[in-house]
């Protein structure tokens, strides 16, 4: 699990918290036999495919693929981040969340920084009145009062130490300021303040806490942005400008809308295109592509049509890529050459870049477009180079609808078939597929230990099928290991642990199997698995023990252990 929440506070959290009681009051369920369901609260839909389980303290959307435990729900339908999820849950059934490392001495040395920030800001704020310039700037941009404080719009005046002198009243307020990357120290060792002459942008955190400025110079030399370095609180590739305020102004967000500039962002949301962020004057990561899906499901790439242009929009791409899952869409629009969003929405109105934003570029187009550029797909060289350069990026995209699609598409265009079963062999041997798995006996018994995970309780040390060399042995030893370490816990709980992971996808399908009858059936059924998996252990290796001596001779310790096995093989498997 991130962060610095131990695993076992988690474990008695959602042993407490009923995932029902999470979901009912944001999502309207209706019982269906022993689980719930509605119409999912992450994807459009008329017919509900969305499940919540409470023997297995997990949800699943059949039509999106959403799905996890009742801290993954707060993340998603709240949009919160992990530790701000468990400490919802956590107040909800009266616990006190603990942290290890010694949190009391981080949240404090946080604390300062927030609040000197904060005072930054206002400090920023209160000089811009007095600034000529700047109120010029502002004017010329159309910007109104509202627009300036909803963002906190302020001015760093100049000279060299007017922040410092403001706020740096002491060595240990001074050295706050440094920490939190509003000073900058000369060639001699002399400090001074980072921003000057500049409009600045307070750059605000997912609870609206100040965390980094950006400054724009008006006029010039230095670069048209600045923004503040790396700090304890703001690392530039994890955060997006304005996503604060884009929550505050949309009660459901439906989309977002990715440009380049702090006044971009600013000039749309004036003109009430008010789910514009920024991606602070660096590509987009993976962990901006992950944050915005998570805030939307549609997200629109808005780039110059230059070739910088197209190519921040296909590392963009490169981005989503893994995220795509289905119910979330990607578009792409390409500006007209000397145009960015705040002069074409001031030009065209509200209405005219809406009506830019209906007529983007959707991810599949642009993605087959893009790789077409330079081949020649009337020819068989020409194909075969768009397959190779196409596949291996194809591969990245979760399973669903929209990868078989992807796949099908490149057939269509090439002739080469390319999709595999799955977008991830798993590393443990148990394959994610788009259809319902081939059930085996491993399968089996990973999806009986995940529908009542006390069964772990039932198989002793040693396994007698550890040696068994099938799929889904490591990974069937990695549960049961994992189960017998933490008696007690649920299925959601078990699904969380493996998160993130290659298995994750192949898991939470298996997780979805049912198994009709009483808790004493699925338990002998569980143990008869097990007994054929160490019968298959016996026979395989009883097998490789002939095969070698109708090829050499055995050595002593061989030829015991094929008379052992012959002997054993006489007797019933025990799983034990």
């Amino acid at each position: 699990m991130p962060g610095l929440i131990p695993e076992r506070f988690i474990d008695e959290l959602l042993a407490r918290v009923d995932i029902v009681d999470v979901v009912q009051p944001r999502v309207p369920l209706k019982r269906a036999g022993r689980e719930w369901t509605a119409c999912c609260p992450f994807h459009d839909e008329r017919t509900p495919s969305f499940y919540v389980s409470p023997a297995k303290q997990f949800y699943h959307c059949f039509g999106c693929g959403a799905h996890g435990s009742a801290v993954r729900f707060l993340m998603e339908y709240e949009h919160l981040e992990f530790p701000d999820a468990v400490e919802e849950l956590a107040q909800s059934v009266g616990l006190t969340v603990p942290h290890e490392g010694g949190p009391a001495r981080q949240r404090e040395d946080h604390t300062d920084l927030y609040a000197l920030l904060d005072a930054a800001a206002r400090f920023y704020q209160h000089a811009l009145p007095e600034s000529a310039a700047a109120k010029a700037y502002c004017k010329k941009r159309g910007l109104d009062a509202a627009i300036i404080e909803r963002f906190r719009i302020g001015w760093a005046p100049g000279g060299w130490d007017a922040m410092k002198r403001a706020l740096g009243s002491s060595d240990a307020r001074t050295k706050l300021l440094e920490q939190a990357g509003m000073l900058s120290t000369g060639d001699k060792g002399k400090q001074y303040d980072r921003f000057r002459e500049r409009l600045m942008f307070p750059i605000l955190d997912r609870r609206g806490r100040v965390i980094a400025f950006g400054g724009r110079v008006l006029e010039g030399d230095g670069p048209k942005y600045l923004n503040s370095p790396e700090t304890p609180l703001f690392h530039k590739g994890r955060e997006l400008f304005a996503l604060w305020q884009v929550r505050q102004a949309n009660t459901k967000l439906e989309r977002l809308i990715v440009v380049e500039g702090y006044m971009d962002v600013v000039s749309l949301h004036q003109a009430g295109v008010t789910q514009a962020v920024a991606t602070l004057g660096t590509a987009t990561t993976n962990e901006h592509a992950e944050l915005l899906f998570r805030a939307a499901p549609d997200v629109f790439f808005c780039f110059d049509g230059d070739r910088a242009g197209r190519s921040a929009a296909w590392r963009a791409l490169e981005s989503v890529l893994p995220r795509m899952r289905d119910g979330r869409q990607a578009f792409f629009l390409f500006l007209p050459e000397g145009e960015d969003p705040d002069t074409l929405v001031r030009k065209e109105g509200r209405d005219g870049f809406e009506a830019r934003l209906r007529n983007a570029t959707p991810l599949s187009e642009y993605f087959y477009a893009y790789l077409s550029r330079d081949v020649n797909v009337a020819t068989l060289d020409g194909r075969a180079r768009l397959a190779e350069h196409a596949k291996p990026l194809l591969a990245k995209l979760p399973d669903g609808a929209f990868r078989d699609l992807m796949f099908a598409e490149l057939e269509k265009r090439t002739g080469v078939q390319g999709a595999p079963a799955t977008n991830a062999v798993l590393s443990r041997g148990v394959t994610s597929t788009t259809g319902a798995p081939k059930r085996t006996l491993v399968r089996s018994a990973i999806a009986m230990l995940l529908a009542n995970p006390a069964l772990a309780q039932e198989i002793t040390l040693p396994y007698a099928f550890a040696g068994l060399d099938k799929p889904g042995i490591l990974l069937l030893t990695e549960l049961l290991d994992f189960l017998q370490e933490r008696p007690g816990i649920n299925t959601a709980l078990l699904l969380e642990r493996f998160a993130g992971r290659e298995e994750s996808a192949a898991l939470q399908k298996l997780a979805l199997t049912e198994f009709p009858g009483e808790p004493e059936a699925l338990r002998a059924e569980f143990i008869d698995a097990f007994r054929k998996l160490a019968e298959q252990t016996t026979q395989q290796r009883l097998d490789a023990l002939i095969r070698k001596q109708s090829e050499s001779a055995l050595d002593d310790a061989e030829k015991s252990e094929l008379r052992g096995l012959l002997a054993r093989k006489a007797q019933p498997a025990s799983p034990l």
